[in-house]
């Protein structure tokens, strides 16, 4: 088979969630109403947060930009995969598929740093509530943000130069809506090996090492939970972390699911499916999950009209 450098081939094929062409106009109706679902779920969280001044706390704060991580990361896959079936095309470029690459590894990896902030920050919260505000002051957690940022922008560029090294066969048909790096190795021609290391390597320090982190202060978070005496008191504490907890469950749970199948099986398309979980999914709920189990932040949302005129 031929093969051709990266930047010397015209384009990939996105296969999608499936080739019925009768599928394809509920494809575009479901994935476009989840799609501004989460964009508009996700802004009202946002604005409901920048203009209520009660919530201008740290849990509030990495809120903010969990679902601002959440529009970034659903609108790097998702319009495409519309376009696509819009144009019954599915073409994507070299250029456009390694932008893409780039774009899902950074902004998942960013979300991926501030799930584990947040689970510091109700760590720091329930054990240590007299040093709270002396621990999560304004600058720790703009840095931790930041740190996030940095770790995932540097951990998405390194991935995207080594693929730009590999040169690939003419049979470019990628089993996927989005351009994933998992199945770009698959099509490569030449040694992923190195590739393959990076990945595992990367996949053990940025997901084991933190959701391991996650979990060791849960299990301290319950401990102290179990030790306050009254049930309101627990209820309202456990009312606090169950919303962060859903959400990890469904992204790291949904994530590592992924892989471990993909590595276990060569069936690509079902992979595909339960990718469609943690990357449009999870972004989705996330509103509804922080704002229908908070009376704080159903209230602001409530008063989120009547704030934005006053601010006009």
């Amino acid at each position: 088979m031929k093969s051709g450098n990266f930047s010397d081939t015209a384009e990939f094929l996105l296969m999608g969630l499936s080739e019925d062409p009768e599928r394809q106009p509920l494809l575009f109706c479901l994935f476009l109403a989840m799609y501004l679902v989460t964009v508009l779920g996700n802004l009202l969280i946002i604005l409901a947060i920048v203009y209520d001044s009660r919530l201008h706390t740290p849990m509030y704060f990495f809120l903010c930009n969990l679902s601002l991580a959440d529009i970034c990361f659903t609108s790097t896959t998702v319009p495409k995969m519309l376009v696509n079936i819009q144009t019954q095309s599915q073409a994507i470029s070299y250029t456009g598929c390694l932008t893409q690459i780039c774009f899902v590894l950074t902004f998942a990896g960013l979300e991926n740093g501030i799930l584990v902030t947040m689970a510091c920050d109700r760590f720091v919260a329930i054990c240590h509530p007299l040093r709270y505000n002396v621990i999560m002051n304004p600058k720790l957690c703009g840095l931790l943000v930041l740190l996030s940022f940095l770790i995932s922008v540097l951990d998405a560029l390194l991935h995207t130069l080594m693929a730009l090294q590999l040169s690939f066969c003419t049979d470019l048909k990628i089993p996927h809506f989005f351009c994933e790096l998992a199945h770009i190795l698959k099509l490569a021609c030449s040694d992923v090996f190195i590739n393959n290391v990076f990945v595992y390597l990367v996949t053990s320090l940025l997901g084991v090492v933190p959701l391991s982190g996650i979990i060791f202060s849960y299990m301290r978070i319950i401990s102290s939970i179990l030790k306050i005496p009254s049930a309101s008191g627990k209820y309202k504490a456990f009312s606090i972390c169950g919303s962060h907890l859903i959400v990890v469950a469904l992204f790291y749970g949904t994530g590592f699911g992924v892989y471990l199948s993909s590595a276990a099986t060569h069936s690509s398309r079902k992979s595909a499916i339960v990718s469609v979980i943690y990357t449009v999914v999870t972004p989705m709920m996330n509103p509804f999950i922080y704002s229908l189990r908070n009376k704080d932040m159903l209230g602001a949302l409530s008063k989120l009209p009547s704030r934005i005129s006053c601010f006009h």
